[in-house]
């Protein structure tokens, strides 16, 4: 079997890590996998890079001018091209994920499949929406989009056209055969009810993860590393960006407020773009992480933690909830989209209703002052990860589709 993924970024951002995990679990399993990505950040000899870089300034200018007409990635030529590189043309499949970012023109998808056979592993609603990652409250992607309420959300809108984006891509949708996979039971469900994608077949397929480097270690040496003390009860807060709206922080610093009328004495670990923020105005000293540019600091920062908290208001099936729970670090956070397929309540750590402060602020306390609680979770999240998580299993579940693919 030889697939061949596109993608943003190789093993980097969600979507991108994602997609590398992938890639490797395939390669572990014995199949031929590479990546061909519009930004590459690994030295893997199987990842290349879309088009090259006269294509790529191409894509920039052309791209860029069709955006701020408010006609999104529809204009990067160098889509057109992929059918004839020759990572597509030895492949038996071709997986898509995050199409969205500024280097894929959806336009080309068509002349995609008319090659070969497409899988797309949803990272977020994109797909299914007129522009937005996530809609939140909004059910318009059912009915055609126009008057959204979320111009802003990434991936943002200059003006209004998401009805004509929408009408778009149910148009090229019609005429591309593709089958369809999701991290995530609500994204799967959310993939069945779209006018968009609906009538395709629809796959659940839950990350997979290296769980030789997301696994539990010595919490002391893992504080250490972040310059906190040994005794102290630590509080992780992580994401790629942790100054983005979505994942929640302002509910975050609601909660910890909350808690500095208790008894708890904590310290907070920020990790993530914009952490800096947070050094000040809060009731709990903090250590800030702008960065960490590999698994195993990732994986050492889960370690250093008790709890770890993702706040996230909507969100498909997050690495980091994965990641913590592997490293045997219980999470709280609100039940929202992918989120209760792997944190069960009080077994595999603690939900709480989407948007409430107080329930967030009930779970911590509750966590960090049990620690029998706390250790009977943290060895639930890991064996679950274990058990349903691992690279080698997601392999074969994907392989499995591949192989159904080219019995046809």
């Amino acid at each position: 079997m030889k697939v061949v993924h596109l993608s943003y970024w190789d093993n980097v951002g969600g979507s991108g890590r994602a997609a590398y995990r992938i890639h490797r679990g395939l390669r572990l399993a014995g199949a031929s996998s590479r990546m061909l990505v519009a930004h590459k950040a690994t030295d893997d000899p199987d990842v290349g890079i879309i088009g090259g870089r006269s294509a790529g300034r191409i894509d920039r200018l052309i791209g860029r001018s069709v955006d701020r007409l408010g006609w999104q990635y529809l204009g990067y030529p160098s889509s057109w091209a992929l059918p004839w590189m020759r990572a597509v043309r030895e492949a038996d499949v071709v997986q898509l994920f995050n199409t969205h970012g500024g280097y894929f023109s959806h336009l080309a998808l068509g002349s995609l499949a008319r090659h070969r056979p497409l899988v797309w592993r949803l990272s977020d609603m994109w797909a299914l929406t007129g522009h937005c990652g996530y809609s939140y409250e909004c059910e318009r992607w059912l009915t055609g989009c126009g008057a959204c309420p979320h111009l802003d959300e990434y991936p943002a809108l200059p003006r209004d056209t998401t009805a004509m984006l929408w009408r778009t891509k149910r148009e090229l949708y019609a005429r591309t055969p593709l089958t369809i996979v999701s991290p995530s039971r609500w994204l799967a469900d959310c993939a069945r009810r779209s006018p968009l994608l609906g009538h395709y077949p629809v796959h659940v397929i839950p990350n997979g993860l290296d769980t030789d480097v997301f696994r539990p270690q010595p919490r002391a040496a893992a504080r250490a590393r972040f310059g906190i003390a040994d005794d102290a009860r630590v509080i992780l807060f992580s994401a790629v960006a942790v100054d983005q709206v979505r994942k929640g922080g302002a509910y975050l610093r609601e909660a910890l407020g909350r808690l500095a009328d208790t008894r708890l004495r904590a310290t907070l670990l920020v990790v993530g773009r914009g952490a800096g923020a947070w050094s000040a105005g809060l009731p709990f000293p903090v250590r800030a992480v702008d960065h960490l540019d590999d698994d195993a600091a990732l994986a050492a920062s889960y370690a250093a933690a008790d709890v770890f908290v993702l706040p996230t208001v909507a969100e498909n099936l997050p690495n980091g909830i994965l990641e913590a729970m592997a490293c045997g670090t219980p999470a709280v956070a609100f039940e929202v989209g992918g989120v209760p397929d792997v944190v069960r309540h009080l077994e595999t750590g603690y939900l709480a209703a989407p948007r409430d402060a107080a329930g967030l602020a009930k779970g911590v306390e509750l966590l960090l002052a049990d620690d029998d609680l706390r250790a009977r979770l943290g060895h639930e999240s890991r064996a679950t990860v274990e058990r349903e998580h691992g690279l080698l299993l997601q392999a074969r579940r994907f392989l499995a589709v591949y192989e159904g693919l080219r019995a046809r």
